[in-house]
């Protein structure tokens, strides 16, 4: 049978659902639900040209890629793909067409440098290396037992902090869109961002299905958030944290830390009994902070690039 690559519609529920279960076996580390892949699909920036593809024979899906233009960075023409094959249905071709429409997708969007994730083992770098790409830099998907394991106890609060929830912004969340642009551009990575967009902001953090403003974690000190702990479920048993950070002039004080620290707990308190998070392996801060959680790797991934003009 021939392998044919489509774009994935809202309306396709089987296919939606589909490409959640192979984002599930092939990343178990991260987040995904139907409703989630809907989502994504429906709001996503028009800049950004996103389509979340999906790779068929005889009308099963064996692999899944998410491709767009990297619209919220000041240096043009930038893109990423991103390709997960169901792990019993590799070597059929499904990923060789996945990044091949994918990267006619994104050269149609004016892209000219492509960046990739990879899982860390030989086949998928090999695969990778195949298509032109070249490795750049490392990341660790972690995990914490909060069924099993033990959490550091809550501290006391130093004079003039105070710790709230995501939802107690739901009125006006602009102050944590502040803080989250602050703390973003200082992340480290290859590609470069300006969050500027307050209402895309809402639309793809703030409104998205998984994210869980009663999880979220903030330090505020003299009525400013400072440092924040951005949390996200399957509304199941899986939590996960995608940003932690402190506002840079509050550095240095163990805010971040505070705050995570307390988004665990609620996380905890609440049922969740696997924490999950990532990161880039040029992080030491957050490294030395999730190292104290308790966090432990387990997988790792590599950055790719490749030049498409």
């Amino acid at each position: 049978m021939t392998v044919t690559v489509r774009a994935l519609r809202t309306e396709d529920r089987p296919g939606v659902e589909a490409f959640a279960r192979i984002r599930r076996l092939a990343l178990p580390f991260l987040l995904f639900t139907p409703e989630a892949v809907a989502y994504d699909i429906a709001h996503a920036h028009p800049d950004a040209h996103y389509q979340a593809l999906v790779a068929e024979e005889d009308g099963e899906i064996l692999g899944t890629a998410q491709t767009a233009v990297v619209h919220d960075s000041p240096e043009p023409g930038q893109g990423y793909v991103n390709v997960y094959v169901h792990p019993e249905r590799t070597r059929r071709g499904a990923g060789a067409r996945l990044v091949r429409t994918a990267e006619q997708h994104l050269a149609a969007a004016g892209v000219t440098k492509s960046f990739a994730w990879v899982l860390d083992a030989p086949g998928n770098r090999a695969f990778a290396e195949r298509h032109g790409y070249r490795s750049s830099r490392t990341a660790h998907f972690l995990r914490l037992d909060l069924a099993n394991g033990e959490l550091p106890p809550l501290q006391d609060l130093p004079p003039g902090v105070e710790l709230r929830s995501g939802a107690d912004f739901a009125a006006d969340p602009r102050p944590l869109f502040a803080l989250d642009s602050e703390t973003m551009s200082d992340e480290p990575s290859d590609v470069s961002y300006e969050l500027t967009d307050y209402e895309a902001w809402l639309r793809e953090t703030w409104q998205h299905p998984l994210f869980s403003p009663e999880l979220t974690s903030v330090a505020v000190v003299d009525g400013r958030p400072t440092a924040f702990s951005l949390a996200r479920t399957d509304g199941d048993t899986r939590y996960g944290t995608v940003m932690t950070g402190t506002a840079r002039d509050f550095r240095g004080r163990g805010l971040a830390k505070l705050a995570k620290n307390d988004s665990l707990h609620r996380a905890r308190a609440a049922g969740y009994t696997e924490a999950l998070t990532g990161n880039d392996a040029g992080n030491g801060p957050m490294i030395a902070i999730n190292n104290w959680f308790g966090y432990e790797i387990c997988a790792t991934e590599m950055r790719y690039v490749r030049e498409l003009a």
